[in-house]
């Protein structure tokens, strides 16, 4: 059994640095009075399912000015901890179900809300998305703070090209990503946007100057909703959830997210493990947008397919593949 060395709580830091996490309560309203990630758990395989009583618990974390919502599940014999990263359109709370899959049951687990998203607030002028990969690299630190367990990242959407630039930027002990779509690339934005002649817009996005860049558009105006599940109900549940696909975004956030490629060439992408499990029958980012990606990173590699899953799985085969292919994983790299 690996040895675990760990450092209690820091109680006050330097106002530069993220703060150790406390009490939901300490703060304000959680995931106990926003239910509608409850709706969600329908469309899970019954093991996998998050009630309020089985529910990770809530703490927030201050950064940066921010009040960052993380769920967690506390495991202090776990072997390693992952990181559960969601991405546009959804929150932490609704990745749960996949930190309940038998591969990852007996890890520790987080789950952030990244600013804009879930019960996060953003900055007053609205969120990049380099705030997200600072946010994550940062809670990365915090967490190695506080012990030496391995920390594995968890992106699940456009929540995996996040995981990817995070491990191209601090240390982390392996990279799992249902999808590796570069949305700086033209055919990744013609997919993503909600109609594909939005796509030629975004350019326009770069003119917006300073203050109007803060203004907030609906989301599903800008990008594809529908195609988040192949499960249309779970996908109406998504584009209704004010928290998710039913929230505003600011033009800034819009523009990044497009403006911005991968933090280093996959050609230089050489130590973190990484390993690519994307939905087979993704309506969304086709595997090919992802493999074409893949296929280019140096450093060690798994891939798997999640056979009859859409874009976020919830398909009972496609789940099986993602819990046999990250078990897999995680062994080969000694992660558990």
């Amino acid at each position: 059994m690996r040895m675990v060395s760990r450092t209690p709580y820091v109680r006050s830091v330097p106002s530069s640095a993220p703060s150790t996490p406390g009490s939901a309560t300490d703060v304000g309203p959680g995931y106990r009075d926003r239910l509608h990630w409850q709706r969600y758990q329908a469309f899970f395989p019954g093991a996998l399912r998050l009630s309020v009583d089985n529910a990770p618990d809530e703490h927030w974390w201050r950064w940066r000015g921010l009040k960052v919502h993380v769920d967690r599940v506390d495991r202090p014999d776990a072997p390693a901890k992952v990181i559960a990263l969601h991405g546009v359109g959804t929150y932490g709370r609704m990745l749960g179900p996949y930190g309940r899959l038998p591969a990852l049951a007996d890890l520790e687990y987080l789950a952030p809300d990244l600013p804009g998203f879930g019960l996060t607030g953003a900055p007053l002028l609205g969120a990049k998305y380099s705030d997200w990969v600072a946010c994550v690299r940062d809670l990365v630190e915090c967490e190695r703070a506080r012990d030496s367990r391995p920390v594995v990242l968890l992106g699940v959407s456009t929540g995996g090209r996040l995981a990817y630039d995070v491990a191209a930027t601090t240390r982390v002990d392996g990279v799992i990503a249902t999808c590796l779509a570069d949305p700086s690339r033209d055919e990744v934005r013609r997919v993503l946007a909600a109609r594909p002649e939005m796509a030629r817009w975004s350019s326009l996005l770069s003119l917006v100057r300073e203050p109007l860049s803060a203004a907030r558009i609906p989301m599903h105006w800008l990008v594809n909703i529908a195609a988040v599940s192949n499960q249309s109900q779970y996908a109406n549940l998504v584009w209704a959830d004010e928290l998710a696909g039913g929230c505003w975004i600011s033009l800034r956030f819009a523009r990044s997210c497009l403006a911005s490629g991968p933090a280093v060439p996959p050609e230089s992408f050489t130590e973190t493990p990484l390993l690519l499990a994307h939905p087979d029958e993704d309506r969304w980012t086709p595997p090919l947008l992802s493999e074409g990606f893949f296929d280019r990173i140096a450093g060690p590699t798994r891939a798997a397919a999640l056979r009859g899953a859409g874009h976020l799985p919830v398909e009972e085969s496609g789940l099986a593949d993602l819990d046999r292919a990250v078990r897999d994983f995680l062994d080969e790299f000694d992660l558990q």
